[in-house]
C-alpha cells in the first residue's frame, strides 16, 4: 500500500501573503508561466487533500489509506469505482468536514482538482472529462487564458480575484462572518510531467487563512449541502 505518491507541495507566488516559514516560494514563476501557452485559474478550497487510486483512499501523507470519519462516505464511493480507475490517481478537495472556512453554497462534498496517470499530470480538459465520468465535480474554474503579456497586470488580476467571495459563499467557521476565498491555484492547462510540477502549478493564498484556534480534527462538524439527499456522495 506504499506505492501511492502524495501530491507535490504547491509553490506560492512571491506575492502570496499567506505563506508560513515552511512554505515554498517559486521566485522564478514568471519565467515558467511565460513558457506555458495556456493556463487556468481555479479556486483554492479549504478542505483535505484526498486521493482515490486503485490502492485505496489516501489523505495528504499517502503512508497508508486513510480511515478518518470524514472520509467514510468517500471510501464507500471508492468501493464502487475502484476497478474503473486503472492507473489513474484522482486528487480532490474533501469538504465533508468544516475547516477554517464554512461553505454555505455547496452541492457536493468532494471536488476534483487534478488527476495523475503514471508520470504525467493530465490536462485540465482531461481532468474534467474523467471527473465527469466518475460523477464528481471539479473545483470552481475561474478562467482559462493564454500566456499573459504583462507581469504587473497579471499579479493585479490575481489580487482582484482573491478579494472576492468566490463560488461557494465562504464564512469564517469561528466567527460566522462572511469572508473572501482562500486563494487561487494557477496551473498549466496542458499535460506536464510529475518532475516538472513546481514549474507548472502555483498558488496565491490570503493572509491569515487558518483561523481555527484548535486543529479542526478535534471537534469537526459535517458541512451541510444545499440539497441534502441530492447530488452528492454519501452512503
Amino acid at each position: 500500500m506504499t506505492n501511492s505518491r502524495k501530491y507535490g507541495r504547491t509553490y506560492h507566488y512571491p506575492f502570496s501573503p499567506g505563506t508560513s516559514s515552511d512554505d515554498r516560494i517559486q521566485y522564478e514563476y514568471w519565467d515558467n508561466i511565460s513558457r506555458i501557452p495556456l493556463l487556468v485559474h481555479t479556486e483554492k478550497l479549504d478542505g483535505e487533500n484526498n486521493c482515490l487510486s486503485k490502492l485505496g483512499v489516501f489523505a495528504r501523507s499517502h503512508s497508508a489509506p486513510t480511515t478518518s470519519p470524514w472520509t467514510e462516505s468517500l471510501r464507500q464511493y471508492w468501493k464502487l469505482i475502484r476497478k474503473d480507475l486503472g492507473e489513474l490517481e484522482v486528487f480532490l478537495e474533501n469538504l465533508y468536514a468544516i475547516h477554517s472556512i464554512e461553505y454555505r453554497n455547496i452541492e457536493h462534498h468532494f471536488y476534483v482538482f487534478a488527476i495523475r496517470d503514471g508520470d504525467q499530470w493530465l490536462s485540465w480538459e482531461e481532468t474534467k472529462f474523467y471527473a465527469s465520468m466518475l460523477d464528481l465535480p471539479v473545483v470552481p474554474e475561474i478562467n482559462i487564458f493564454q500566456t499573459p503579456p504583462d507581469k504587473t497586470a497579471f499579479e493585479q488580476q490575481i489580487k482582484n480575484i482573491t478579494s472576492g467571495r468566490g463560488t461557494f459563499e465562504p464564512f469564517e467557521s469561528m466567527t460566522g462572518q462572511p469572508t473572501v476565498i482562500e486563494g487561487i491555484v494557477t496551473r498549466n492547462a496542458g499535460r506536464y510531467g510529475i518532475n516538472d510540477f513546481s514549474e507548472n502549478v502555483f498558488k496565491y493564498v490570503r493572509k491569515g487563512h487558518v483561523k481555527t484556534d484548535v486543529h479542526w480534527t478535534r471537534h469537526w462538524k459535517r458541512a451541510r449541502l444545499n440539497y441534502e439527499g441530492g447530488d452528492y456522495v454519501d452512503y
